[in-house]
């Protein structure tokens, strides 16, 4: 421990200097916990894709589970956090290809071997610049247990539950309508299809009675070329406009084809014509409507969204140019009624922006419905928590109507499905490399398994499943899953499913949910818009801290956050402010060291009972929202305590006693500073952990760094709600007298004279006098008799039943006084109507703390008693 703080805190320097100190030392391992059988709290990473550039998602992430590691280290528990990437199989795919055309070359001309050895080498290159990202950031992960989703361990637990799945008769291979991308011919999962508004066309056509063809039922649709895939058309069973031609036959245009006239209550009446065409090859409600009635599924597109044989004459046409031609062929055939703009949702790939096309497409299936059941009861039974409550409800439904889950994507990059083809048609699934040598021909399916199989593995093939490793027994189940609302679905719920089929355990007992950051407009961060706030330039502004405060106390569970530049720039300042108050208090010490709690004498001032009071206040307050998952709660209180309370005031007061004060009086006061500073630093760097390690580095301390240091806990001796509650009626006299001061624009340095009827504080009021001299400049006190009338031409202060007069002479405006008044009287009269609503609700007064309730009636009387002084000192002002 030194004295010689610097000026400032170098966080450009200092963080990469720090956490390269804390990695080193192990303290980012669960074996550095101070007891060897410590009870385990786990996280694994939501692991960011490989190709991933850091973004405020990342950040948020990572924040807020670096967080919850920390704590949980301090308070001694082996604190592991997993990281790792995932292989991204579409993303990295795309990556290389583009990489190829790039050299004039493509991956079906080098071949599936070649790829594959060109992308594991791009990987290699580039894909550990998100993991140095995610280090910038101060993630505390213990990096020697770093998993990468295709690592030969992963990729055998990937094969293990594959194999699993296929022998307890879940998995099948069939033809289902998928999300199909033309671009990159491969099926999708509905995470990587977004929905976007858009004006379009709706197509008004004439669907032609078969036994009279002169009749006929008006048809729209926005998609005209999958006409030539239409297998019905529906209407309403009470629809009198076409009831009766239920049963009959219409003929497809220009193919001139046979289809049926069903009834169905899926149409709805008021929408287009009230007629429906039904393509059960090309769109999901009407693949469900095809099962219903058992219609042919007739595919129109090849893989690369050219129209195939089934489109008759505009086989070989792109779709785009198909829908032209075919448009024109049904005006020329006098078949086209109208067109009319419209705007609508239409379902675009993530990751190229083009069009996706439903499409019937031979696939590998899981059976998912007996996995959801488990899932389902996990959550309902409470083994399973979700934080915020309200998304149980979202999971319960999705999980409900949960459909076959499809797994197969037509990708070289990925996990390859371990299922081999013999010539007569049998399918051999395996945990080896290679199928049976019986003289049949065997061929590996080419496809690979959609990412989020591997990523659903994740919190038990990362810690050495399907093998018995001490590390699995030793750290599974995890304990918290934190991660994004939006994949609630898509990654949660197939962790939950995969981890209780496969391990007969809960993956985690906790599901924290984080919202989305977005613009300080709240609008969703885009590079279009021009409104991304890069991470790691607000790192390299700002500092790490400033960045993981702002997310941190600026979110709550479940809830978007807006993040605004102006908001990290204030949180640098704040951590400048940490840095300057620990500078103040080393530069006090005069050599002296002292630790742990000072003693409890009776020499402590009412200011010192005050300060450590409020302190364990604070512990108790945080470790209860910490308990909560109120995490920016949390934060934000600690920061008010820091600033509105020990620098703003306590360290205000001490200077008295640091500069003129006896030694004892001065050690007392140094013991205290150091305490309470050195408390706030421990609760603090969950959320800033590298300006307090700096700073805390500079006071007296036991131990060697705060990273694993032990967490605070409430010392009831130093309890003292008296002190509080008088302390606070001395902090709200003299801020309003500073107030006055202000408002009347009194000459910072001029001493004024002040009458006072203080009530039952009279007595508080002289024996702390020397506090309003030093804080609010007021030399002298008068105090009036309840009987003697208030002086004129005096504003006044009002706390409870304490009302202190300022001889402002003729600085006062009387009318200005009463609006003023009368302002403060409005503003308490709100209060005092919501403190009692509170207590007139008999759920509160029933259900809730007695203590918070007994506050509650405390307040309420306060609330009163200055709302009765207010209306006196108003009734003498006339």
């Amino acid at each position: 421990m030194t004295n010689e703080m610097p000026r400032i805190f170098d966080f450009q320097n200092e963080e990469p200097r720090l956490y390269q100190w804390w990695e080193q030392n192990g303290w980012f391992k669960p074996e550095a916990a101070r007891n060897p059988d410590a009870e385990p709290f786990v996280i694994s990473i939501p692991p960011p894709n490989v190709t991933g550039e850091l973004h405020q998602g990342h950040a948020m992430f990572v924040s807020l589970e670096d967080m919850m590691i920390r704590y949980e280290r301090m308070r001694g528990k082996a604190a592991l956090w997993v990281p790792g990437t995932d292989h991204a199989g579409i993303a990295t795919q795309l990556m290389v290809e583009r990489m190829l055309a790039e050299e004039g070359t493509s991956r079906q001309a080098i071949g599936r071997e070649e790829f594959l050895r060109r992308t594991w080498e791009w990987k290699a290159k580039y894909g550990g610049r998100i993991v140095q990202q995610l280090r910038r950031l101060g993630a505390s992960c213990d990096w020697d247990r770093e998993r990468f989703t295709m690592d030969d361990q992963l990729s055998k637990a990937v094969r293990e539950a594959f194999v699993r799945l296929w022998e307890d008769g879940l998995l099948y291979r069939g033809t289902r309508l998928v999300n199909w991308s033309p671009n990159l011919q491969t099926a999708v999962s509905d995470l990587e299809v977004e929905y976007e508004e858009r004006d379009g066309t709706l197509y008004y056509f004439r669907y032609r009675l078969k036994a009279d063809p002169a009749h006929y039922i008006p048809v729209a649709t926005t998609r005209p070329e999958t006409i030539l895939g239409d297998t019905a058309v529906a209407v309403h069973p009470e629809d009198e406009r076409y009831r009766h031609l239920i049963g009959q036959e219409v003929l497809v245009p220009i193919l001139d084809r046979a289809i049926p006239v069903i009834g169905d209550e899926y149409v709805d009446r008021a929408f287009g014509t009230g007629a429906l065409k039904i393509t059960p090859g090309h769109d999901p409600n009407d693949y469900e409507i095809g099962l219903r009635f058992n219609l042919p599924m007739i595919n129109i597109l090849n893989k690369d969204g050219t129209l195939n044989e089934n489109a008759g004459p505009y086989a070989g046409l792109d779709r785009f140019a198909a829908r032209e031609r075919l448009w024109a062929d049904m005006r020329a055939a006098g078949l086209v009624i109208k067109e009319e703009p419209y705007r609508h949702s239409v379902p675009i790939s993530q990751r190229g922006g083009e069009l996706i096309e439903p499409l019937l497409s031979e696939q590998w299936f899981v059976r998912i419905k007996p996995m959801a059941e488990k899932a389902i009861v996990a959550v309902r039974s409470g083994q399973i928590r979700i934080v915020p409550e309200r998304f149980e409800k979202i999971y319960f439904h999705w999980m409900e109507n949960i459909r076959d889950w499809c797994i197969s994507r037509q990708l070289w990059w990925g996990h390859r499905i371990p299922a081999w083809y013999a010539d007569d048609g049998e399918i051999w699934v395996g945990r080896e490399d290679t199928p049976p040598q019986d003289g049949r021909h065997w061929t590996q399916d080419p496809d690979v398994l959609d990412t989020w199989f591997s990523s659903g593995l994740w919190p038990f093939s990362t810690l050495g499943w399907p093998e018995d490793t001490s590390d699995y027994r030793r750290f599974y189940p995890t304990s918290v899953m934190e991660t994004g609302y939006d994949i609630l679905f898509f990654w949660v719920a197939r962790m939950i499913m995969m981890g209780l089929w496969f391990t007969g355990k809960a993956p985690f007992h906790t599901v924290y949910l984080h919202g989305l950051v977005r613009d300080e407009n709240g609008q969703k961060m885009s590079k279009t818009k021009g409104n991304v706030i890069d991470p790691l330039q607000n790192i390299e502004e700002y500092g790490t801290d400033a960045l993981r405060f702002t997310l941190l106390t600026g979110s709550t569970p479940g809830q978007d956050m807006n993040l605004s530049e102006d908001r990290i720039r204030g949180n640098r300042n704040f951590a400048n402010k940490l840095w300057q108050m620990t500078r103040f208090v080393t530069s006090n010490l005069d050599g002296e060291e002292p630790l742990g709690p000072p003693p409890l004498s009776a020499d402590l001032t009412l200011p010192d009972r005050w300060i450590l009071s409020r302190l364990q206040t604070l512990v108790g307050n945080v470790q209860r929202l910490f308990d909560t998952y109120q995490y920016g709660e949390a934060g934000r209180q600690i920061y008010e305590f820091i600033w509105g309370e020990y620098a703003d005031w306590y360290i205000e007061i001490s200077k008295e006693t640091l500069y003129g004060g006896e030694a004892a009086a001065k050690s007392r006061v140094r013991h205290i500073l150091v305490y309470v500073l050195e408390t706030c630093l421990r609760l603090l760097h969950p959320f800033m952990p590298f300006v307090t390690e700096a700073a805390w580095q500079y006071l007296p301390h036991e131990g060697q760094a705060l990273i694993v240091a032990e967490w605070p806990t409430v010392q009831q001796a130093y309890q003292n709600p008296k002190a509080e509650e008088e302390m606070q009626v001395l902090l709200e006299l003299i801020r309003g007298l500073r107030n006055l001061r202000a408002e009347y624009n009194v000459d910072p340095g001029r001493r004024l004279q002040a009458m006072a009827h203080a009530g039952s504080r009279q007595q508080l009021l002289a024996d702390y006098a020397d506090l309003f001299d030093r804080l609010a400049r007021i030399e002298a006190i008068t105090f009036l008799d309840q009987n003697q009338p208030a002086p004129d031409k005096a504003a006044s202060v009002v706390v409870g039943d304490a009302t202190i007069y300022l001889h402002l002479a003729d600085m006062i405006d009387l009318s200005a006084e009463r609006a003023r008044l009368a302002q403060e009287l409005e503003a308490i009269s709100q209060q005092l109507e919501r403190a009692s609503r509170l207590l007139s609700n008999v759920d509160f007064v029933s259900k809730a703390n007695p203590a918070v309730v007994e506050r509650e009636r405390a307040k309420v009387a306060d609330l009163q008693t200055r709302k009765d002084a207010i209306l006196k000192r108003l009734e003498t002002l006339g």
